[in-house]
């Protein structure tokens, strides 16, 4: 696996992804050849989450192939250094989720968003479940978080929820 033009290849695939959906093209399954599809897996996606950023860009413009290739630089990382190149089996349950209208120190949305993090980070996300979708941006941009940002804290402070609440806040309080 090539290493060096990761960020290239990515932006290209995002690209024809979002290039697909505006063409009417539906399914993260008819979107990649066997080889880009492979090339994805060797880096820790999926064509569903090319296919989820391509949807939502086209839809509303964002997240963009820019915080895009932030966050899975974040997701591939952690997938060839912790998880050493081999994907987890498990998948979250959405139904474990907290509800959307679930808060912690008056912030909405984060008890959601912190299980959804670490799910993305270890790549067990079901396919109806985005990082960075809809209502994360609403939270991050209340918040002034950049996704990948948050991302790499959540990895940093593993399951312990308490330092990323306390950051939130100051975040939050500082913007």
């Amino acid at each position: 696996m090539k290493h060096y033009d990761f960020a290239q290849k990515f932006l290209a695939l995002h690209d024809r992804a979002a290039a697909l959906y505006t063409q009417g093209r539906r399914g993260a399954g008819t979107f990649f050849s066997a080889d880009e599809t492979a090339w994805l897996a060797a880096n820790g996606l999926t064509a569903q989450n090319l296919y989820d950023y391509a949807e939502d860009y086209c839809g509303s413009g964002e997240p963009g192939p820019g915080l895009a290739l932030a966050i899975e630089l974040v997701r591939r990382d952690y997938f060839l250094n912790v998880q050493r190149g081999v994907p987890s089996r498990a998948v979250l349950d959405e139904a474990a989720l907290p509800p959307k209208s679930a808060a912690v120190q008056d912030i909405a949305w984060l008890p959601r968003l912190l299980p959804k993090a670490r799910a993305k980070l270890r790549g067990e996300l079901p396919p109806s479940l985005m990082f960075c979708c809809g209502g994360d941006r609403a939270f991050f941009q209340q918040h002034d978080i950049l996704p990948a940002e948050f991302l790499a804290l959540v990895w940093r402070h593993g399951d312990d929820d308490s330092p990323v609440v306390e950051w939130v806040v100051r975040r939050s309080a500082g913007k």
